[in-house]
């Protein structure tokens, strides 16, 4: 089994959250790079591969978030800056609802669809088409997850360029998604409950958001999913991505590090301790 979660540097603590059905290896090419300036904190969420357990009537968006925040206690952390990709870019923004976020800087959000929506039923439809690779993948293990297809239909949802992505990064990721035991109970709980709510709470917490829409995004393309985000968070800083796709750090590290590292440096709520090197900010 794989850590439950990567550490490494010193400052301000900074939380990142993965995309559902992968693990914290998304973040391993970005994690250094913001290291030199924070406390980072990459955790596997419950019931993804390497995560603490949760059975699987419990399954939700909800129960995802709480233990998130009971890592937060564990850790002490009242408070952190946030940075998360697809589900954890939705659960960035309930951290700032429930008053434990400093900054957060959602990358391509999911939850931007209504109850029983097209748009719902579409994004429902693209992770139950994975299920075959999913249960493939259970079948032959390891040796599944180094396949050339396996690994070509898994960067094909989630990079915009997949010849960009490491293949160590593309093993992690056909790793993680055939072993995620949250899987099909959280699509079932997504279609009973719908996506992000109650956006306005963390537009009056006043936490500064920086939102960040991948232009070649095929899972959750920012036309059809980021209209709600737009709208409810009118003073969040939109930042628009051309050349990358779903989960850019896989493809970009370098450019999701500077984009996290500056949001979070702006908005730095300790004392000034030394210069960021190519993080945009002092610490």
């Amino acid at each position: 089994m794989p850590t439950p979660s990567v550490r490494a540097g010193s400052g301000e603590p900074l939380l990142l959250l993965h995309p559902f059905m992968t693990s914290h290896d998304v973040w391993a090419d970005v994690v250094p790079r913001l290291a030199r300036g924070f406390d980072v904190l990459a955790p596997t969420l419950p019931g993804h591969w390497g995560g603490p357990h949760l059975p699987r009537r419990q399954v939700s968006i909800e129960a995802f978030a709480d233990g998130v925040e009971a890592l937060l206690d564990r850790e002490g952390w009242d408070t952190c800056h946030v940075a998360g990709n697809s589900i954890g870019g939705w659960l960035a923004l309930e951290m700032a609802r429930r008053g434990r976020a400093r900054s957060v800087t959602a990358i391509a959000p999911a939850g931007g669809w209504d109850r029983f929506s097209p748009a719902q039923m579409r994004v429902g439809a693209a992770f139950l088409s994975l299920a075959p690779l999913a249960m493939a993948g259970r079948v032959t293990g390891d040796v599944g997850s180094r396949l050339a297809a396996a690994r070509r239909v898994a960067l094909g949802v989630v990079s915009g360029d997949v010849a960009a992505v490491p293949r160590v990064r593309a093993d992690a990721l056909v790793r993680a998604a055939t072993r995620c035991s949250a899987f099909l109970p959280y699509v079932w709980s997504d279609l009973r409950v719908g996506g992000v709510r109650d956006l306005a709470a963390v537009h009056r917490s006043g936490v500064p958001v920086r939102l960040v829409l991948c232009e070649r995004d095929r899972l959750l393309p920012p036309r059809l999913y980021g209209g709600r985000f737009l709208e409810a968070l009118p003073d969040a800083e939109v930042v628009r991505l051309d050349e990358v796709g779903h989960v850019p750090m896989l493809e970009a590290p370098g450019l999701v590090a500077d984009l996290v590292g500056e949001h979070a440096a702006a908005h730095r709520t300790g004392p000034v301790l030394r210069v960021l090197d190519g993080l945009g900010g002092t610490a």
